[in-house]
């Protein structure tokens, strides 16, 4: 005799959804929340005039003969940089209510959409405006097919690895390619990923290294300027202004493997102090640098005890760690965007996103989402234009340092 249970009439019986679960990844953007904004960028370009000596004519003993200063024009143009979301009509009416689904359907897809953008402008603020993701290891042989069951499985050099710019779902391109290769997998131990889509460059190469860069989506050489484009002197001019001493990193030096140092901060510190006259306000590290830097300044650090409880046992973690300058107290925070091998010294009085007029939600026909006149979706787009001025002797980097 058959039973009436769970199993066989489990049509008559409802499913009860817990709470949507935490993010499973890291989308705080400190540096980025930081810097300044302003959102009045009209007109063609912009341009910043740069001072880079005195003026007049100084002298003892008779009238001295007066010079003019030297000053130069940046020029910022404004780049484009979007994100856009597509929803199901059907998914939309399906997930109206809480008793249709775990969230509101265009609430969420609204906020995880600023959230990936935020998360992007963050890679592209520590980048150098190239949009680069990683390089291809040289030493390892392409294998994959591209497809959903067998994908490309592409081993990034160890020189170019940044677990933060590689996310499952993302679309890339590889090279000057403009075909798409999503993001199927990250395994960040082997710095490997798996890769979905159609290129005609890496499917030439299976079996063999590669050689090539790959990038962001429609990104190559179209990134707003980052820091360490600003920063490594590699852009020569820097928004059209030829480097020289009074326009290059206040401090950059190859730490040649060595490992983090107060003497060695000290130094860096001290020297873009002395080259313009301000210290950097804040330290962006790694993860890495920043796991070596508590140690290192362990007697330095502050702890925290929650006055409210009775049981101590676990209620003990250090406050926050500030490295001590000539001027005060400056504090480090920990980017992912950051190399594993960096520390970047930055004052952020000097690091400017200039945005022009209307940037956020695209609604210049009345509504966030628009109707595809050809298929029951809607279609979102977030962002705008803009040019991050960074002026590069008010920073420093050192990079190399060991891991």
């Amino acid at each position: 005799m058959a039973e009436w249970s769970l199993t066989n009439v489990s049509n008559l019986f409802k499913i009860k959804y817990g709470k949507l679960s935490e993010n499973v990844y890291n989308s705080y953007n400190v540096l980025l929340g930081r810097i300044m904004k302003d959102y009045d960028f009209t007109g063609k370009q912009k341009l910043i005039p740069v001072p880079q000596s005195f003026s007049g004519g100084v002298g003892s003993g008779t009238l001295p003969t007066a010079n003019y200063e030297n000053v130069e024009d940046a020029v910022l143009t404004a780049k484009k940089v979007y994100a856009r979301v597509l929803i199901d009509r059907e998914s939309i009416k399906a997930a109206s209510s809480d008793e249709g689904s775990f969230v509101r359907q265009t609430k969420h897809s609204v906020q995880k959409t600023v959230e990936s953008y935020m998360r992007n402008c963050s890679r592209i603020l520590l980048g150098d405006g190239t949009g680069a993701l990683g390089t291809g290891d040289n030493s390892t042989n392409l294998s994959g097919a591209g497809t959903v069951g067998n994908p490309y499985l592409v081993v990034i050099s160890a020189a170019s690895w940044n677990e933060a710019h590689w996310e499952e779902r993302d679309y890339i391109n590889y090279a000057s390619e403009t075909t798409l290769l999503e993001v199927q997998a990250v395994d960040p131990d082997t710095k490997t990923i798996s890769l979905v889509g159609t290129s005609a460059g890496l499917f030439a190469l299976i079996g063999a290294p590669i050689p090539g860069i790959f990038y962001m989506q429609g990104s190559k050489d179209n990134d707003p300027m980052g820091l360490r484009g600003a920063l490594m002197g590699a852009i020569d001019p820097l928004y059209t202004v030829p480097l020289s001493r009074r326009w290059r990193a206040g401090a950059l030096h190859d730490a040649g493997g060595a490992g983090i140092t107060v003497d060695m901060m000290n130094s860096d510190m001290l020297e873009i102090e002395k080259k313009c006259g301000k210290v950097p306000n804040l330290i962006a590290v790694s993860y890495t640098q920043f796991r070596k830097i508590i140690n290192l300044l362990e007697d330095h650090k502050e702890y925290a005890i929650d006055p409210r409880t009775k049981d101590l046992k676990g209620k003990l973690s250090f406050k926050g760690v500030e490295f001590m300058s000539s001027q005060g107290s400056v504090p480090m925070f920990p980017e992912r965007f950051v190399n594993d091998d960096e520390v970047f010294y930055l004052n952020d009085s000097f690091i400017q996103s200039t945005h022009r007029p209307g940037f956020g939600w695209f609604d210049d026909d009345g509504t966030v989402f628009l109707r595809d006149a050809n298929s029951d979706q809607y279609e979102a787009r977030y962002g705008g234009y803009y040019q991050t001025y960074i002026a590069p002797v008010f920073h420093g980097l050192r990079y190399g340092l060991a891991t």
